[in-house]
């Protein structure tokens, strides 16, 4: 019974690939002036939305860390960061995106003008425990960060970066989650940059990476 669940676990995954078009396609594309638009990926100028009002001091949100630590979520996504929702019982989208977005910020290291912290925050909180998320991210990523908190925490964070998921129908201790699998490049101050997908690969993710790092230094010196 257990490997039929898991074997049935992979296909319900999949059907995370199709859950982010909604938000994307009602996102407004980005200024003219896009200071980025040489990082952008292959898809061109990507519908990202200008901030995220709910990281802001007027809208705080909070998670708990892996740590066990109560932490505000524009102190987590302080600096430049990489960020996948997911859960660690998934059997194979999760661990091959973390992966991939690992090997991304570890190539990206030597050339970025400033460090791209890796963030997974969990989409089933209740079995993902700060514990159960060490464990996770310390198989990708001596800096990824996992993040947790309760059901409504997690709801309105997942919200505000337009995170679709839902618990999929099965056995109670085998339950698969169907979920948006797109990473989010975040910029400082809690504004997503650009959206990454799945087929997008660690040594293009990380040059990309190295584009958003450094082009935000130049204009940072330049004003």
């Amino acid at each position: 019974m257990q490997r039929r669940a898991m074997i049935a676990a992979g296909g319900a995954c999949l059907l995370a690939l199709a859950l982010g078009g909604t938000w994307l396609a009602t996102t407004g594309p980005l200024a003219p002036d896009d200071p980025f638009v040489a990082c952008r990926g292959e898809d061109g100028p990507a519908a990202v939305p200008a901030g995220l009002p709910a990281l802001s001091a007027e809208a705080p949100l909070g998670l708990v860390s892996e740590t066990g630590e109560a932490i505000a979520v524009s102190e987590a996504l302080g600096g430049f960061s990489l960020v996948y929702f997911g859960y660690t019982f998934c059997p194979d989208i999760c661990p091959i995106d973390a992966m991939r977005n690992a090997l991304a910020v570890e190539e990206a290291t030597a050339e970025a003008a400033e460090p791209v912290l890796p963030v997974f925050i969990t989409i089933d909180p209740d079995r993902d425990t700060p514990e159960v998320l060490a464990r996770f991210t310390d198989n990708f990523h001596d800096r990824m960060l996992g993040l947790t908190g309760s059901a409504e925490e997690i709801s309105q964070v997942a919200e505000a970066f337009g995170v679709a998921y839902a618990r999929d129908p099965g056995e109670e201790a085998f339950y698969t989650m169907s979920h948006t699998a797109l990473s989010y490049i975040m910029l400082p101050g809690g504004r997503v940059a650009d959206i990454v997908r799945r087929e997008e690969s660690p040594s293009a993710l990380a040059a990309r990476l190295v584009c958003f790092t450094n082009l935000r230094e130049v204009d940072l010196r330049s004003n």
